[in-house]
Order: C-alpha cells, then structure tokens, then sequence
C-alpha cells in the first residue's frame, strides 16, 4: 500500500513538472514573439520620427489658428487670408488657442510645429526699453513743455494718491507735436525715466497691417502688454499714420485703417482704470488729425514742441558739449545756427569731434564747429523738405 502511495506522489511530480516545462516553452515562445514585437515597433517609432523631421523641415507654411474642431482638427488661415481644415496631433492641440501661430506641411498642411505666440510675433518690432537712460537733463530748451509733461504723466504714476485726495482724475495721456527732431521722443523717454516705468515705443505706420482685423490686434496686445508691465509708458510716434481724419468714401485700405483707430479709441477710453499706464503721442501733422482723437479724455494735454529759439540752443549745445575737450562758448554756436533743429545741433557737436580726430587732436577748436556748422546746416538748407510736417 505504502509504495502505491509513492507511485502516485511520484507521477503527480512528474505530471507537474512536465506542466512546468510546457508552460515554459510556452512563455518562452510568447517572449520571443514580444521581442520580435518590440523589435519590430522600434524599427516603426525610428521610422516615423524621420518621417516627422522630414515633415518638419523648412520651409514651412505659418498659419493663425482660428477654430478648433473636434479632438484633431483645427481651421487655421494662412498669410493670403485663405482657411483650411487641418489635422494635428491630439497632445498637441492641447497647447494651442485660438490666434496662435503654427507650422504646416506644404504638401498635407498638417500642423507639424506650434510657433510663439501670435502676441510676442507682432510685437516683436516694438521697441521695449525697462527704464531708459535719458533724464530731463538731457533735454534742453523745454523747460514748459517738461513741467507740463511730468504733472501729466510722472505725477499721476508715482502720486496718484494726490488725485484721490484732490477728488479728480488724472489726466489720460498726452500730444506732443511739432517739427521733426525738436525732442518728442527725448521728452517721452525721459519722463519714463523719471518714473520709473516701461518705456514701449510704436510707430504709427506698425499699426497699419495688410490683413483684416491685425492692426487692431495689435492694438490690444499692446495695451494688454503695457498692464502686463506696469508702471509703462505707451509711447505712439507718428500717430498721424493711423489717426488722421476719416473719410465718408473709403477704400479697402482705408476701412482697415479706421478699425485700428476705432480700437485705439476703445482702449483709450478704458485707460482710466489701467493703473499704472499712460499713453504718450507725437505727430509732426496735428492739422490733419481725427477729432474724435483730440478730445479730452483721450488726450488731455496737447504740448507743442517748437523748433528752438537761441536761448533753447544754447543750452542744447551746453548739453551736448559737457563732456567735449573744447572752449569754444555755446553761445556763440547758438548765434551761428539759427534754425537749427535739436537733431542737427547734436549732430554739429558730433561733426566737430571728427573733424578735430581727422587731424589728429583731441581738442575741438572754433573752426572745427565752424566746419561742421557749414556741412550740417548748408546740407539740409539744401533739402528743405525735413522741415515740412510730413
């Protein structure tokens, strides 16, 4: 009876063992396959991130997304203004808005790249400067038009607490005009400076887009940024450009002028509650300018920036010759260069300099301003057409 016993024990084991060894090779088998599998699974990932490289190289069409659509699907327009529907990778349109900028395949226009934001793009020709360098020391001859602008905008960003006890607003912004090279933008910076704000700069002409809806846009991004950065100072030269008068009979053009000046318009209304923001502008052609932009609660003060008289030269010159080796007396350079814009005075200083290291000194005497006196202003006297407002 025993060994019966043993017999079975005995066979259950090799009965066990024999299961052991088939589910064995069967494992052995499945791994085999898997490795195969997997093999064959790296030899598709390779070959699908050169295809994505491939797909990824430049040139590549840029496009504005506009709608997304279902999970991998987007309507994007392209440069011309024409719209497409496109696929994308669903972990990827994750990351995209609406108005961001993406790249496309020229040949399947699937989206195979996200660009920087449609925001940073455009305003990546505005000149951004975090505290400019330039004092009201710097500019000479202005000393009505510095007072004015600093109660306008430097009082307000450093002391707004005076208007609240006061129980008035502070003045929104302010419009310079006057000649060409007489100091707008010195004054605009310098008061930047003296506030310890942001100095953003745009011109005119940068909000006039070609596309439909852009240069207002751009407005808003503007204005969005310069909360961003708080304390800031818009600054728009040649506003002119984008703010002259409306006319009944407009063309393409024209229409797409008058929306980026209705969405100034609209940001400038709200620039009450924008702490910390001011808006500076500056024209050379006040006459031709919307009225709709003149009148209080968008500009509330409109500053002239005259062509200098001799006093206003002399301490343009002073300034400019502080750090010159020469005796010469500002002075007299203001008695020689009647007419003559801020610009072209610190260009005569400069003029002088060189004449004197041409001749190997480092002294500039009497006849070096003379000379230059002569090259700068015979020069434009020579093309009078920097003193029209254009």
């Amino acid at each position: 009876m025993p060994s019966n016993t043993s017999a079975n024990k005995k066979e259950d084991a090799l009965s066990y063992l024999y299961e052991l060894e088939k589910r064995l090779t069967e494992l052995q088998i499945e791994n085999k396959m898997l490795e195969n599998n997997t093999e064959y699974l790296r030899s598709q990932i390779s070959s699908l991130r050169e295809e994505l490289a491939r797909l990824r190289r430049l040139p590549l069409m840029v496009a504005t997304v506009v709608e997304k659509i279902e999970n991998d699907k987007l309507i994007v327009k392209n440069s011309n203004g024409m719209e497409f529907l496109v696929s994308c990778d669903p972990d990827t349109i994750k990351e995209i808005d609406i108005g961001s900028s993406v790249g496309l395949n020229q040949q399947t226009l699937n989206v195979v790249r996200t660009l920087p934001r449609k925001k940073d793009v455009i305003l990546r020709g505005i000149e951004i400067i975090d505290r400019p360098k330039i004092s009201f020391k710097d500019i000479g001859g202005l000393d009505e038009q510095v007072r004015e602008i600093k109660e306008t905008v430097e009082l307000p960003l450093k002391n707004p607490e005076l208007f609240e006890k006061v129980g008035i607003e502070a003045p929104s912004g302010v419009l310079l005009y006057g000649p060409p090279g007489c100091g707008k933008t010195l004054l605009a910076k310098a008061v930047a400076a003296e506030s310890d704000a942001t100095f953003i700069k745009l011109v005119g002409s940068e909000l006039v887009q070609k596309f439909i809806g852009e240069g207002s846009k751009l407005v808003k991004n503007v204005f969005e940024m310069a909360k961003e950065k708080a304390p800031s100072i818009i600054f728009i030269d040649e506003i002119d450009a984008v703010g002259a008068k409306r006319l009944d009979e407009t063309t393409g053009g024209d229409r797409e002028v008058n929306r980026t000046l209705m969405q100034l318009l609209s940001e400038m209304d709200g620039f009450g509650k924008r702490e910390g923001v001011k808006i500076i502008a500056a024209t050379n052609r006040i006459d031709i300018l919307d009225p709709a932009l003149l009148r209080p609660g968008r500009f509330d003060r409109i500053i002239e920036v005259p062509l200098p008289d001799e006093k206003a030269r002399e301490e343009i010159f002073k300034i400019h010759m502080r750090k010159m080796n020469t005796s010469v007396k500002a002075k007299y350079l203001a008695e020689k260069t009647e007419g003559a814009l801020g610009a072209e005075i610190k260009a005569i200083c400069t003029e002088a300099g060189m004449f004197a290291i041409r001749e190997g000194r480092t002294r500039v005497l009497k006849k070096d301003f003379e000379k230059a006196i002569e090259k700068v202003m015979g020069e434009e006297e020579s093309g009078e057409e920097h003193r029209l407002y254009i």
